[in-house]
């Protein structure tokens, strides 16, 4: 069947953007349950990522080819099709193409200090440039969907207090329960913040373009320095905390980053009056919806084991002591005494 799948892609891909692929491969690092992802060839040696997305919106890679207009560094502008469209439709399907620019991905390392500068100069490009009435429509505001974070972590809080024998997630939901339960006060202290702290963002400055999910994993490394910020479907307009947390925090929850690479990412992004509210906040709704999701994700009798098996170790690695959840539990904790 997959192969069957990569055929018809293919074939799809010839036929609307006019590339002949001479090889494909299955890509499944990504965390999108709702795509399917190729490193793909063709015969002089281009490679390109093919898309096929069944979730999200044409943001995804409408923003890309925005920035890419714009003179934005560290971009990968998404090819047009025959009919000059970024994507075409098949099956309810969202299918695109976009340049291949690295096969090395930040989260496996190693950056450079160039690379850590770099990373910190797509983001204030990204941030600096015009919010379009195009965008404005496009694009939700950051944090806006907290309400639905707060209540799935409650109902999954509720569901893994107690869990049921007959639940048909078997073993592995008592597995989660007794690793949600060593993280129950800072999980109820947490979604009790974001409640609290959510209209304070009403009050700060004009939002911004935002790529919203900026960790390393979706940052990829080239020679001398150089870096691509991929993967723009969570794209939102947020103040910048909502990036910016991923360097003041949150990017720690994925991979190691020391006092000196934070320096040189700011050094990259320039004067920044980062509000520690707002990015306390950031990182505690970033924090619930992962805790949550992956949850969800790890308990679903439908998935591959071996997919329910990496979700269960990220809820396990979410509540560890470097984890996200504390860090941004300590975030918040930090914040109060400075009150």
């Amino acid at each position: 069947m997959t192969e069957d799948v990569a055929r018809q892609v293919a074939e799809w891909v010839r036929a609307n953007f006019g590339l002949r692929l001479t090889s494909m491969e299955r890509v499944t690092h990504g965390a999108d349950e709702h795509a399917r992802l190729w490193l793909t060839s063709t015969a002089d040696g281009a490679r390109y990522a093919v898309k096929l997305s069944g979730g999200g919106t044409a943001a995804g890679l409408a923003v890309p080819a925005y920035l890419a207009r714009q003179g934005v560094p560290g971009i990968a502008a998404p090819l047009r099709t025959r009919d000059g469209d970024l994507s075409v439709d098949h099956d309810g399907h969202r299918l695109s193409v976009v340049p291949w620019v690295s096969d090395q991905r930040a989260l496996d390392g190693p950056m450079t200090d160039a690379h850590w500068q770099a990373y910190g100069e797509v983001l204030a490009a990204v941030h600096a440039v015009p919010v379009t009435d195009e965008l404005s429509r496009l694009l939700p505001s950051g944090g806006a969907a907290y309400p639905s974070i707060v209540a799935a972590t409650r109902a999954m809080a509720e569901r893994l207090r107690d869990p049921d024998p007959a639940d048909p997630a078997g073993p592995v939901l008592a597995e989660l329960a007794a690793v949600w339960s060593t993280a129950a006060d800072r999980v109820r202290a947490l979604t009790g913040e974001v409640e609290r702290g959510a209209a304070s963002l009403r009050d700060g400055p004009a939002p911004v373009l935002c790529h919203g999910d900026p960790h390393l994993g979706n940052l990829l490394l080239g020679a001398g320095g150089r870096v691509w910020l991929i993967d723009w479907d969570d794209a939102v307009l947020a103040p910048p905390e909502c990036d910016l947390m991923f360097v003041r925090g949150g990017v720690r929850a994925f991979a190691p980053v020391t006092a000196g690479q934070q320096r040189a990412v700011l050094t990259g992004y320039g004067p920044a009056d980062i509000d520690p509210a707002r990015l306390a906040w950031f990182l505690a709704v970033r924090a619930l919806d992962d805790l949550s999701d992956w949850t969800r994700q790890a308990l679903d009798p439908n998935a591959e084991a071996p997919d329910r098996d990496r979700a269960a170790r990220i809820v396990r690695g979410l509540v560890s002591p470097v984890g996200l959840v504390t860090l941004a539990d300590a975030a918040l904790r930090d914040l109060e005494h400075r009150r």
